[in-house]
């Protein structure tokens, strides 16, 4: 088989789409999270299926990989990591409450929730958001196709203008690396694109 077109197909769109992204949105973002940081306060970052994959990653490349160059250390918490209290969570008391039952009594003022939802209809992050804005807390939201409710009720709208999963997760885990990036380089001192 010869699936050379398909391939160049969805090179295309993946390319089509970055360059539609919104980049006063990400910069808003990277401000925030730098705020975040100084601060001494903790990101919230949450999502379901290849999300929670990607809320891990950020997690990850800003926990370890641009606060192991700073003095000031970046405190992401990924709220899919604990499988235990997810699945009690999501047993005892209902899979829609898995992120917001986390966030009761522990998200302080100050704090930031980056929420992960392709459609940006998933009830449990809808859930996790609508209490974490009550609280008057910020939200960096990740959508995709329309955006759903999560592009509606962020404070900052990271949306990939795409009727496809695929680019969508795609493209949310370039956020994720084109910040760590930017944040090499700005606090960091590292150019890993000169490297």
């Amino acid at each position: 088989m010869n699936y050379q077109n398909e391939i160049k197909d969805y090179i295309a769109n993946e390319i089509e789409t970055l360059k539609k992204l919104d980049v006063e949105a990400i910069n808003d973002a990277l401000n925030l999270l730098l705020q975040t940081q100084e601060n001494g306060n903790t990101v919230y970052v949450f999502g379901n299926g290849g999300s929670s994959s990607t809320a891990s990653h950020f997690q990850n490349d800003f926990n370890k990989g641009v606060s192991e160059h700073t003095e000031k250390k970046f405190n992401l918490l990924c709220l899919n990591d604990n499988v235990s209290t997810v699945m009690a969570v999501a047993n005892d008391i209902g899979f829609e409450e898995i992120f917001r039952f986390q966030l009761i009594g522990h998200i302080k003022p100050g704090d930031v929730c980056i929420a992960i939802s392709g459609s940006g209809n998933s009830k449990n992050v809808l859930n996790a958001v609508e209490y974490a804005k009550a609280q008057g807390n910020k939200i960096i939201g990740l959508t995709g196709f329309g955006g759903g409710k999560l592009k509606e009720l962020s404070d900052i709208s990271l949306h990939v203008p795409i009727n496809s999963m695929q680019i969508t997760e795609d493209i949310h885990m370039v956020f994720d690396h084109l910040m760590m990036s930017v944040f090499y380089k700005t606090l960091c001192g590292i150019d890993h694109i000169k490297e």
